[in-house]
């Protein structure tokens, strides 16, 4: 981040860590700012705050991108076995991402009533992923790692490749090994082990990071129980409200997924799995744009309203709601020209094929909405809103949404096409609440919130600051033992 936009911290805050005996040597305020009058933007700051956004999503997208295609490939293989091994494999990762993988998937699935044949495949499918559990959660830690670096080359570097292997090796074991669905599985458990090897091998190797990362060493154990001591107490507190925004931010993805495994229990499910589960794989993997846009405009607002800066927060958002627009008509436009032919992709069946033409405009809809919705929450939470957020995304999703779907789908009896209204339903109630929680925002309260609740955070949690003051301490202590022996 640079340009005039940005401000020191040593420039801004003008407080030091509070003593053991109290905030005494606090000064206030902590942040300073000035309030602005609504101008008009140049043309020039238009468009270096757009060159900002782009640079800051752009290798986020492309990560995430490469990152997801591995199930998108899988998938499309698995799909040219049939409907059978497509519907099970699509069952297994909604229920996978919903309950986590689990080797008891297909018992629990017949149990909920879905189709036996559907829940068996989707059980032997998990059971084939479960190698590649540890590799995923490994890979999640480097991706946060390089990303706080700023580094997202190498990511981006060790995905391409990753991705260009997957096509090969899922290829290898599905049809000339003769795994069917279990080879795509298997093939994504390899993918994730390689990709973790890829960036550990850079990161264990790479100059780049001597003094960011050192190797294992049994002294990142020493004094770790002082440590420990000092620790829980505050990451408690942190974790308490943490949690919750995090739960609420999973039920919006879980009611996606929810929509395939209802999908399993109408007539035809094999049919209706099958379609359902390459809409949401279309859907997420236009959702990895949307992410990006949203991570870029969270950053830029939270970075203006923490220098003061009111009118640079607003012209932030304005520009990001024009890209956002402008991505979603282009992935509108171009979903409903594809639609005779993206089926084509996921399986050889007619039915299946003429089914997704038919789902893509609805497809088209709900991506434009989904970008739109997610670059306002974005900024909503670049102020701070994140409950808020997690709030309007839970009464949109579980009021609006699946209540719409079931009765749509169940009730009416519109089938798949009725689940995927529905959540067009909940989108269309989610992004009406965002743009008038957006457009109500007045930029300058919100400066003069964020000083004056930076300033009460660093009151009530000085415990926080204290403990680590203490705990840069006990690091201190270890390193000077160190080198003395």
């Amino acid at each position: 981040m640079g340009g005039s936009s940005e401000v020191r911290a040593d420039d801004d805050l003008e407080a030091t860590l509070p003593t053991s005996s109290g905030l005494s040597s606090l000064s206030f305020p902590l942040i300073s700012f000035q309030d602005e009058r609504r101008r008009r933007f140049r043309r020039e700051e238009i468009i270096d705050e757009a060159k900002r956004q782009l640079n800051l999503a752009g290798p986020l997208i492309g990560v995430s991108l490469l990152q997801y295609c591995l199930q998108v490939i899988s998938l499309m293989y698995v799909g040219h076995l049939g409907e059978l091994p497509l519907s099970g494999a699509s069952m297994a990762t909604s229920f996978a991402s919903v309950t986590g993988f689990s080797v008891l998937t297909g018992p629990i699935l017949a149990l909920l009533g879905q189709d036996p044949d559907i829940s068996a495949e989707a059980g032997a499918f998990n059971r084939w992923m479960v190698p590649g559990l540890f590799a995923y959660s490994l890979l999640q830690c480097l991706n946060r790692f390089f990303q706080a670096q700023n580094d997202v080359l190498p990511m981006m570097v060790s995905s391409a490749a990753t991705a260009c292997l997957h096509v090969l090796v899922c290829w290898v074991l599905v049809f000339p090994c003769n795994l069917a669905s279990r080879g795509a599985a298997l093939a994504n458990s390899i993918s994730y082990w390689v990709n973790v090897g890829l960036l550990a091998g850079y990161l264990n190797f790479s100059p780049a990071y001597l003094k960011t990362w050192t190797g294992f060493s049994r002294e990142a154990l020493r004094d770790l129980l002082s440590f420990v001591r000092l620790a829980v107490p505050s990451a408690i507190m942190i974790w308490l409200v943490s949690l919750t925004v995090s739960y609420l931010k999973c039920l919006e993805y879980w009611s996606f997924e929810m929509v395939v495994l209802l999908s399993g229990l109408l007539p035809n499910p094999k049919l209706e799995t099958s379609v359902l589960s390459v809409s949401l794989n279309t859907c997420w993997m236009v959702y990895m744009i949307s992410v990006g846009l949203g991570g870029a405009i969270s950053t830029r607002v939270s970075n203006e309203l923490g220098a003061g800066k009111a009118e640079e927060a607003r012209l932030a958002l304005l520009v990001m709601v024009v890209i956002a627009l402008t991505e979603g008509a282009a992935v509108a436009i171009t979903t409903i020209s594809v639609r005779h032919i993206w089926g084509r992709l996921y399986s050889t069946e007619g039915e299946v094929i003429q089914y997704v033409a038919k789902m893509m405009p609805l497809l088209a809809l709900s991506d434009f909405l989904d970008g739109f919705q997610c670059v306002l929450s974005g900024a909503a939470r670049g102020c701070g809103w994140q409950n808020l957020c997690s709030y309007i995304n839970l009464g949109a999703y579980y009021v609006v949404a699946i209540p719409s779907a079931v009765v749509l789908a169940f009730v009416l009896h519109i089938g798949g096409t009725g689940l995927w209204m529905g959540i067009i339903c909940g989108l269309s109630v989610q992004a009406a609440a965002l743009v008038t929680v957006n457009v109500c925002t007045n930029w300058d309260a919100e400066v003069r919130m964020c000083s004056s609740s930076f300033n009460g955070n660093v009151l009530c949690h000085s415990s926080i600051l204290l403990f680590l003051c203490q705990a840069w301490k006990a690091v201190k202590r270890v390193e000077e033992n160190s080198s003395r022996q």
